[in-house]
């Protein structure tokens, strides 16, 4: 048998059916998730370009008798504190609220921040600590709360 006659089929000829469909979904997964991580992105780098938002509500919340004594004293805010926290802009970046974790020498937990945008000054409506670890201390601590 001569084998000459055999056309052995490339690899697009072989795969084109499977591959055209996980090519449209994979694309369109792709553009949902940059719009998705994007916003994301923005809002945190416009929440290291607004840095003084964290750091007074952070100010208030080492001044904030109950929430010192629970706390002890506290850690400095690192630029990390953001990122793996939660911020988001809404209403033409005229509100935020956001939530980045705090650490004390006897405890540790989160501060969750909700401001509004008047006159190009940022008011504080809300500004809350949630005590996560040690569990006995387990609680929430209001230091503002306008709303």
């Amino acid at each position: 048998m001569n084998d000459s006659r055999l056309q052995h089929k490339n690899w697009w000829q072989r795969n084109w059916r499977w591959l055209i469909p996980v090519a449209v979904i994979a694309s369109g997964l792709l553009l949902l998730l940059s719009s998705v991580v994007g916003s994301a992105a923005t809002d945190i780098s416009k929440a290291y370009a607004q840095k003084d938002i964290f750091n007074d509500a952070f100010d208030l919340v080492k001044n904030h008798t109950e929430a010192s004594s629970i706390l002890g004293e506290l850690e400095p805010m690192d630029n990390l504190a953001i990122l793996e926290g939660a911020v988001n802009y809404s209403n033409n970046n005229q509100n935020f609220n956001a939530s980045f974790r705090i650490v004390g020498s006897k405890a540790r937990g989160k501060i969750d921040i909700t401001a509004d945008k008047i006159n190009d000054v940022w008011v504080y409506k809300l500004i809350k600590v949630r005590v996560k670890q040690p569990e006995d201390k387990r609680q929430t601590i209001e230091v503002l709360n306008l709303e």
